[in-house]
């Protein structure tokens, strides 16, 4: 069974990846596949006319801050990213066909539209205040800059009815933990 597992910024998703992994499945992060993607040529080549340079590799605050401020621009950088993270899915479902249960980390299977290659959407959901401070700890971002990362993303409630189960995530990792086995075990 291959499941995405979706949810909006600072919304836990990168800790139920961990949990996933550490209880033994294998799972693909697309953030990660994102951040490769800024290294290759074809790429570096595409926004070569930004500042947005250190090095001589993209620097990610630099670009990020570029790219939610500048919808064109982050429209330029999904019509190159989004193919390479597909295919990057696709090759995870390939080499790991054998596997009852398949995870891949994906904050943004709608806006991607890429939600028809998973068997199963579970969606990581928690309050918009916890996700803004969250956000505000984990990054040191200003609430302003905070809120136009979060604002970037469609509504975490436009999402919710397109998904086939949802963890609550405004408690502790010890109760994300619980939830996250006891979903894994309806999966099977």
């Amino acid at each position: 069974m291959k499941i995405a597992l979706a949810g909006n910024i600072a919304s836990g998703k990168s800790t139920v990846q961990k949990i996933l992994h550490d209880l033994g499945y294998k799972v693909l992060d697309t953030d990660a596949c994102g951040h490769d993607a800024l290294k290759q040529p074809d790429v570096k080549k595409a926004f070569s006319d930004l500042d947005i340079f250190e090095n001589g590799e993209i620097s990610r605050p630099k670009f990020g801050r570029l790219v939610f401020k500048e919808p064109e621009i982050k429209q330029k950088l999904e019509t190159i990213v989004h193919p390479i993270i597909r295919q990057e899915i696709l090759d995870f479902f390939e080499q790991n066909k054998t596997d009852k249960l398949l995870f891949v980390g994906i904050p943004l299977v709608f806006e991607a539209k890429m939600e028809n290659l998973f068997d199963k959407i579970i969606f990581i959901y928690a309050d918009d205040k916890i996700r803004l401070k969250r956000l505000i700890n984990r990054n040191n971002y200003t609430e302003e800059y905070a809120l136009l990362r979060i604002n970037s993303q469609l509504p975490q409630e436009e999402k919710l009815a397109r998904c086939d189960y949802v963890i609550k995530n405004n408690d502790t990792v010890d109760e994300l933990k619980k939830l996250v086995t006891d979903l894994v075990s309806k999966l099977h």
